[in-house]
C-alpha cells in the first residue's frame, strides 16, 4: 500500500528564495534576515524503518539562491538533544546524525549530485547514476558546511557554488530535489519527498525544485599545482651500489586541474601525478590460476569511474570486478623482469610513471553521457650493476585511450551506449616483443525498463583484438585463461604463426527489481579468443554462464526484526566445447534486528565439474566440488565498542579432498567523538589434496605435479582515525601478515578426467621421489632409479608488515598538505612451518624500508 501511495501521490514542489549577495556567513546558525524570510518546510515522511509513517523528530529545511551559489539550511529539532550523536570521521564516511540534499540538476531522473553533512560538520558527497544503482563517492566538490546545536536540536548551513553542479543555463528550469535526515539512535531515515523501497529507482522518485529563473551555469576552473619532497631510508647493503648509502632523496612536482569545457562537460587532467599518500594494497599469497584484483585507490582514476565502466557480468562478488576498463593497468608494475647474473644487482622502479592523463566527462541536456580518458605512461629502465652498469628497458612507452557514451531515451527508461578502448605500445627493444603491440576492445549495451521501472532487460556485447609478434600472440593463446594448447580441447587450435587474435562476449539479463519478490535470469559468455587484460580485467575466457536468482524482501519491522532479505541463486557454467564445467547453487539470508544487530548466513553447493585452468595449459581436470556454510554478525554500531565476525567452513565432496576454515573478526572502539580504533584480525586454514606445484617435460611427455598443501594465513589490520577538525586528520593503517604453505603427498596427474576421484592421480613414493637437502629440490626418478627431472621445493613462509600514517590538512578549500610515513618489512623462507610466536618475532628482526613524504597542493580557482 505504501508503495502505491509513494508512486501515485503528486510530486512535491519547492520554490527557493533569493538571498542578498554576500549577506550569508556560513556559520551554522541560520540567523541572517534572508533565512528568516525563507520558506521553511517540515512535511517529512519516514523512509526507514516504517515506510510512510510520521518521523520521530521534526525537521525543517529552506533553500536560497544568489547568482553564484545555492544555499540549504536545516533545522533538526530534537526532543532529546543530549542524544544527538556528533562524530568526527573521515570525509565520505557518515557516522552519527546527518542531513542530505540531492539535486537532479540534469532533470533526467537518473543522475543526482548528493551533499551530506553530519552533526559534527563532516562532509559526504557523491554522484548518483543509473537512477540510484551506482554511487561514486570519490567525487569531492568544493563546498562549505557548518553546524551548530542548542537545547532544541542541531542545525546545518550549506553553501554549494554553482560551479560544482552541472546544468543548462536558460530562462527557467526545474531540477529534481530530495531532502533527507537520519536519526542515528533510532536508525531512522525521513524524506521530504516520500519514496518507497519497494519501487525500483531512486532519483526518479524525487520531488521538484522549481522557479529557477535566469540561472547561469558556471564553468569550473580549478588548477592545483603540487610539490612533493620524498626521503627513502632503508638498510645499507654492502657491495650493492644502489643500497650502499641506505637512503634516497627526491624532489618532484606536478599539476592537477579541472576545467569546464561547456556547461555540462568537464576536463580533468594530471601531469606527472604523485600518489604517495595512497594506502598500500593489503598483502596476499595467491596460489590460484586467477589474477588478483586490486581496488583502485588513486584519486584521479576513482573520481567519475562509473562513467567509464562497462561491466562484463552481473551481480556482486568476483563477477562484479570484470570490466572492459580496469584502471590499475595504467601505471602498473613494469612487465619485464630481467635475469640477473651472479654478482649483479638491480635497481628498478616499482610502478610505471604516468607522464600525464586527461579525461572528459559529462552529460548533455539531450541525454548524452560522455566519458573519454587518455593517458601516456613512460619508458622504464632497470639499472643493473656488477661493477659496471648497464640498463635494460622493462616497460615501453604506452598510450591508453578509453571512450564511453550512453544516450537516454523515453525519460530515462531506455539506454543505448557504447565503449571503445585502445592500448598502443612502442616496442623499441627486442626483449619486450612478447607484449602486445596494440590491443583494442569495444562494446555496445542496451537497457530497457518498464512498468514503473520494476522490470528491466539488459543486453550487452563486446569484442577484442590484440596484435603483436608471433611470440606475443602465441603467449596469449597459451596463457592459462585461454589454453589453446590444451590437448583435450578439440574445438581449439594453437597457431604459433598468428600475429593477431580476436574474440567476443556478452550478456543478456531479464530482471524484476521492484516489489518484495524479485528475480533475475541471465546468461553471459566469453569466447576462447577474447583478451581484455591490456586495459580491462577478465578472470577467464572460454566460458558460458547461466544464472537464476530470486529474492524476497521484507521492508517493514516485524517480531524481533527490522527488515529481512532472503536470496536463492543457481548457476551452471560450460566451455565452448559444450562441456559442463561448474554447476552450483547458493541460499542466503540477511537481517537487522530491532536492537540494531545484523545477522547474515548462507550456504553454497558446488557440483562436480571441469577446471580448464588448474593444469596451467594442460588437459582439463575433473573437480569433485564442495559445500560450504558461512555465518556473520555485527553489533549495534551506535555503541562505543562494536564488533563484527564472520566464519566460513568448506569441505570437498570427496572425503579429505579439501577442507577450509576462515574466520574474520573486527573490533571498533570510539573513546571520543574524534578518535576511532579498529582492529580486524583474520585467520585462514586450507588443506587441499590437489594443489598445483609444477609441470615438467621429459621423453616427449609432460608430468603435472600436485601435492597436498597445509596452508595457514594470519593477518590483522589496525586502523586509527583521529579527526581533529573536519579539515585536519591523522590516519594510521598497519597490517602484519603471516602465511605458510607445507607441501606433502606429492603426486602426478595420471587421468585428469577419471570418473573416480582417486584414479585421477598417483602418489610419488618409494624410489620415485627423493628430497635433495642442500639444493632444496626434489628429484623424480623412474621405477628403475633413473632421474627424470627435478623441481624446487615449494614450501613457503611469508612474513610482511605494511603501515601507512597520513596527516592531512585542508588548509584552504581544495588546497591540502599531506605528511606521510610509510613502512614495509618483508621476509620469505622456504620451511613451510607456521609458528605464530616465532614468525611475529622475526618479522621485526630486519630493518624496515621507510618512506617519508611531504606533499603540498594549492588550488587556484573559485
Amino acid at each position: 500500500m505504501t508503495s502505491l501511495v509513494a508512486q501515485n501521490q503528486p510530486k512535491k514542489e519547492y520554490y527557493p528564495g533569493n538571498c542578498t549577495k554576500n549577506e550569508l556567513s556560513i556559520d551554522g546558525k541560520l540567523d541572517e534576515p534572508d533565512w528568516q524570510k525563507a520558506t521553511w518546510l517540515d512535511d517529512f515522511t519516514q523512509y526507514e524503518p516504517s515506510e510512510g509513517k510520521k518521523p520521530s523528530q521534526k525537521t525543517e529545511f529552506a533553500i536560497l539562491l544568489d547568482e553564484n551559489s545555492i544555499y540549504v539550511g536545516f533545522k533538526c529539532w530534537d526532543n532529546h538533544p543530549d542524544s544527538i550523536v556528533q562524530r568526527l570521521t573521515r570525509r565520505d564516511e557518515m557516522d552519527g546524525d546527518f542531513v542530505a540534499v540531492q539535486f537532479d540538476s540534469y532533470f533526467d531522473k537518473r543522475t543526482a549530485f548528493s551533499f551530506m553533512a553530519n552533526a559534527a560538520g563532516i562532509k559526504n558527497d557523491f554522484i548518483i547514476s543509473n537512477d540510484g544503482e551506482n554511487e561514486d563517492n570519490t567525487w569531492d566538490p568544493i563546498w562549505l558546511v557548518k553546524t551548530s546545536r542548542d537545547d532544541k536540536g542541531w542545525y546545518a548551513e550549506i553553501k554549494i557554488p554553482l560551479t560544482q553542479l552541472r546544468f543548462e543555463g536558460n530562462a527557467e528550469q526545474t531540477w529534481g530535489l530530495q531532502i533527507g535526515r537520519s536519526l542515528f539512535r533510532k536508525q531512522e531515515v525521513s524524506l521530504w519527498q516520500a519514496s518507497s523501497r519497494k519501487t525500483s529507482g531512486w532519483v526518479s522518485q524525487y520531488g521538484e525544485l522549481k522557479g529557477l529563473k535566469n540561472l547561469k551555469s558556471r564553468k569550473v576552473a580549478d588548477i592545483m599545482p603540487y610539490a612533493v619532497v620524498r626521503a627513502d631510508r632503508f638498510e645499507k647493503e654492502f657491495g650493492n651500489p644502489f643500497k650502499e648509502s641506505g637512503k634516497k632523496n627526491h624532489l618532484d612536482g606536478g599539476l592537477d586541474g579541472k576545467l569546464g569545457l561547456t556547461n555540462n562537460l568537464t576536463l580533468d587532467f594530471t601531469i606527472n601525478p604523485d600518489f604517495g599518500q595512497v594506502e598500500a594494497d593489503p598483502s596476499q599469497v595467491n596460489l590460484s590460476s586467477f589474477e588478483t584484483f586490486f581496488q583502485e585507490k588513486r584519486p584521479f582514476f576513482i573520481e567519475g569511474k562509473n562513467i567509464l565502466s562497462f561491466p562484463l557480468m552481473f551481480g556482486d562478488g568476483d563477477l562484479a570486478s570484470e570490466n572492459l576498463f580496469y584502471s590499475r593497468r595504467i601505471g602498473r608494475r613494469p612487465h619485464y623482469d630481467p635475469e640477473l647474473k651472479d654478482g649483479e644487482y638491480m635497481n628498478a622502479p616499482e610502478f610505471t610513471s604516468i607522464l600525464g592523463a586527461a579525461k572528459i566527462t559529462g552529460k548533455t541536456k539531450t541525454g548524452w553521457s560522455l566519458g573519454i580518458l587518455e593517458s601516456l605512461t613512460s619508458e622504464e629502465f632497470a639499472d643493473i650493476s656488477n661493477g659496471t652498469q648497464r640498463r635494460e628497458m622493462i616497460e615501453p612507452f604506452t598510450n591508453y585511450t578509453i571512450g564511453r557514451v550512453q544516450k537516454d531515451f523515453n525519460k530515462g527508461n531506455t539506454l543505448l551506449g557504447g565503449i571503445f578502448t585502445s592500448v598502443n605500445r612502442n616496442l623499441s627493444e627486442e626483449q619486450l616483443n612478447y607484449l602486445h603491440k596494440s590491443a583494442f576492445t569495444g562494446g555496445f549495451d542496451f537497457v530497457h525498463k518498464w512498468h514503473n521501472k520494476d522490470w528491466e532487460f539488459d543486453l550487452s556485447t563486446y569484442f577484442s583484438r590484440v596484435e603483436g609478434s608471433a611470440e606475443a600472440i602465441t603467449n596469449t593463446q597459451e596463457s592459462w585463461i585461454h589454453g589453446f594448447q590444451r590437448p583435450d580441447a578439440s574445438y581449439l587450435k594453437l597457431d604459433t604463426t598468428r600475429t593477431s587474435l580476436s574474440g567476443q562476449g556478452g550478456k543478456v539479463v531479464l530482471s524484476k527489481n521492484g516489489g518484495k519478490l524479485r528475480f533475475m535470469a541471465a546468461t553471459a559468455w566469453k569466447s576462447p579468443g577474447l583478451e581484455l587484460n591490456d586495459v580491462g580485467y577478465m578472470r577467464q575466457a572460454d566460458n558460458i554462464l547461466e544464472v537464476f536468482w530470486v529474492g524476497y524482501r521484507i521492508y517493514e519491522p516485524f517480531s524481533i526484526f527490522r527488515n529481512m532479505n532472503l536470496n536463492f541463486n543457481q548457476w551452471t557454467e560450460w566451455n565452448f566445447g559444450g562441456e559442463l564445467t561448474g554447476p552450483g547453487g547458493n541460499i542466503n539470508a540477511h537481517t537487522q534486528l530491532k536492537n540494531y544487530w545484523n545477522f547474515h548466513l548462507g550456504g553454497n553447493w558446488n557440483g562436480e565439474g571441469l577446471s580448464t585452468t588448474e593444469l596451467r595449459g594442460g588437459p582439463a581436470l575433473k573437480t569433485s566440488g564442495s559445500k560450504n556454510v558461512w555465518f556473520a554478525f555485527g553489533s549495534n554500531d551506535q555503541k562505543r565498542l562494536t564488533g563484527e565476525a564472520q566464519i566460513m567452513l568448506l569441505g570437498g565432496n570427496e572425503k579429505n579432498s579439501k577442507q577450509m576454515f576462515d574466520c574474520g573478526i573486527s573490533f571498533g572502539y570510539r573513546p571520543s567523538k574524534s578518535l576511532k580504533i579498529t582492529l580486524s584480525p583474520n585467520f585462514n586454514s586450507n588443506n587441499d589434496e590437489l594443489q598445483y606445484v609444477t609441470q615438467q617435460d621429459y621423453l616427449n611427455k609432460t608430468d603435472y605435479i600436485f601435492a597436498r598443501i597445509h596452508q595457514k594465513t594470519l593477518s590483522a589490520s589496525l586502523r586509527i582515525n583521529y579527526i581533529i577538525t573536519p579539515n585536519l586528520s591523522i590516519e594510521y593503517w598497519g597490517q602484519p601478515f603471516l602465511a605458510s604453505g607445507k607441501y606433502t603427498e606429492f603426486k602426478r596427474i595420471t587421468n585428469s578426467r577419471a570418473t573416480n576421484y582417486t584414479d585421477r592421480f598417483s602418489l610419488l613414493n618409494g624410489n620415485e621421489l627423493a628430497y635433495v637437502n642442500p639444493d632444496e629440490m626434489y628429484r623424480v626418478s623412474d621405477l628403475s632409479g633413473n632421474q627424470l627431472y627435478t623441481f624446487d621445493q615449494p614450501d613457503f613462509n611469508v612474513k610482511e608488515f605494511l603501515s601507512n600514517m597520513v596527516v592531512r590538512w585542508e588548509y584552504l578549500p581544495g588546497s591540502t598538505i599531506y605528511l606521510v610515513w610509510s613502512q614495509s618489512r618483508d621476509q620469505s623462507v622456504s620451511n613451510g612451518n607456521f609458528n605464530l610466536h616465532n614468525d611475529f618475532k622475526t618479522l621485526f628482526d630486519d630493518k624496515p624500508y621507510n618512506v617519508f613524504l611531504l606533499k603540498m597542493s594549492f588550488r587556484l580557482g573559485k
